[in-house]
């Protein structure tokens, strides 16, 4: 639980930032296109801070993370976010400075796509054993 609450707080202050840094970086560069760099913000708040959140609460409900396959959603949820975030940045820079950004980009965003897609799939099989216990239960008191 400590993990998911700290990984709540670093992708709030992470989102802060990035949103700041978005404002700021285009303001003082005079862009006015659009750019990835916007999209940096959203992606940490959501992604990041909102499901550690959700997860926190359904670790504190149904006792998650004591399972192998939450370790398993935890690393590589986290792995995929950040790799994901940076590729945004990287594409977002490229952007403002006119420059394409190439194959490569959206090869790397993609594998960050597959790592939170890994995660997910990790979490909704973490939750399988705790949900049908939590519903064995509630059919024993009926």
């Amino acid at each position: 639980m400590r993990r998911l609450y700290f990984a709540a707080i670093t992708y709030t202050v992470l989102g802060l930032v990035s949103g700041v840094f978005f404002r700021e970086f285009t303001r003082a560069t005079a862009f006015t296109g659009a750019t990835q760099l916007g999209l940096v913000h959203t992606h940490l708040l959501a992604l990041g801070t909102l499901m550690m959140l959700i997860v926190l609460a359904l670790d504190l409900t149904l006792g998650l993370s004591g399972s192998r396959s939450f370790s398993w959603f935890f690393t590589t949820y986290n792995a995929g976010l950040v790799v994901t975030a940076g590729t945004l940045v990287w594409h977002g820079l490229l952007q403002v400075a006119g420059q394409d950004a190439g194959p490569a980009v959206a090869g790397i965003a993609g594998l960050g796509h597959i790592l939170l897609t890994i995660g997910l799939g990790c979490l909704l099989f973490s939750l399988n054993r705790p949900v049908r216990a939590r519903l064995a239960a509630t059919e024993t008191e009926r």
